[in-house]
């Protein structure tokens, strides 16, 4: 399950423990409801995910697409685990910027990091 949070500028995705083909949907609804709301900068918090599917995979390089396409910026805290792995082997660790904190993330997305 994913959990959207409001903040000053950004907007944080909080994921469960899994981004998989029964979950994706709620967490590609989410982050196509905030899109619309006219979010552009993105935080996505990975800090209890435990397993991704390539459904889970796909939601997040959506989220990528389209908030580069709105000239905003995404960034993914928290990594770790089996999860983390699923990246380093799909090479998806050189695609997204990935932080090692909330604080770190919010920095970039704002523009505060010159990463």
């Amino acid at each position: 399950m994913a959990v959207f949070e409001k903040e000053v500028g950004f907007s944080v995705m909080k994921l469960g423990e899994r981004l998989d083909g029964i979950t994706m949907a709620e967490a590609e609804r989410g982050l196509l409801d905030l899109l619309a709301d006219g979010e552009t900068n993105l935080v996505i918090d990975m800090t209890r995910l435990e397993y991704i599917s390539s459904a889970g995979l796909r939601v997040l390089l959506l989220a990528m697409k389209k908030i580069r396409a709105a000239g905003g910026r995404l960034a993914l805290y928290g990594l770790g685990g089996m999860a983390e792995e699923v990246f380093q082997m799909s090479g998806f660790t050189s695609i997204f910027i990935i932080k090692q904190s909330l604080a770190a993330a919010k920095r970039y997305v704002l523009g505060e990091d010159a990463e």
